[in-house]
């Protein structure tokens, strides 16, 4: 559970940064867009546009100043409306356990040879690792093949270490 926490962790600082490199691409392409954005969050802020005039004309070149100011302004105002989902969490967790347990047990219900269930468990979660890593990627923004590597391995490595414990203390 911690590498899968690992993970989770990895996974949401990849997609943050990618999302700041894309907010910072976007003020550099469409200036005028990505200002007048600003302008539209102080009106609902403020009700008005005053004193951004001067902001303005000092963060127009400084695309990186200006994606954190963003960043700052979404979490004051729309920040606390994106962890609204995180109330039915335990309840996707839980089910996503029940779910992902089963492809590892799978085999040994469906097979009377345990050191072959063994290898099909084995094959069989490496592959729902590798397609949960790929469409993970294609979510959060990491390259897809990069994100299907990455769980693939630390999933092996948990994996191995709880198959090494086992054995250990069986």
């Amino acid at each position: 559970m911690g590498l899968g926490g690992y993970l989770a962790a990895r996974s949401d600082a990849e997609h943050f940064f990618n999302e700041r490199r894309r907010e910072e691409q976007e003020i550099v392409e469409k200036a005028e867009v990505e200002r007048q954005e600003i302008v539209d969050i102080f009106q609902q802020l403020r009700g008005d546009g005053r004193g951004m005039r001067a902001h303005r004309h000092r963060a127009r070149t400084q695309a990186r100043r200006l994606a954190r100011f963003h960043d700052a302004l979404r979490i004051g105002i729309g920040g606390a409306e994106s962890q609204t989902g995180r109330a039915q969490a335990p309840s996707t967790i839980g089910g996503s356990y029940i779910v992902g347990g089963l492809v590892p047990l799978a085999p040994y219900m469906l097979m009377h040879d345990s050191g072959q269930a063994l290898r099909v468990s084995a094959a069989i979660t490496l592959l729902a690792l590798a397609v949960f890593g790929f469409v993970k990627g294609h979510f959060t923004g990491v390259p897809k093949l990069k994100g299907a590597l990455q769980t693939a391995l630390v999933g092996s490595l948990a994996a191995g270490a709880a198959y090494v414990i086992a054995k250990f203390i069986a």
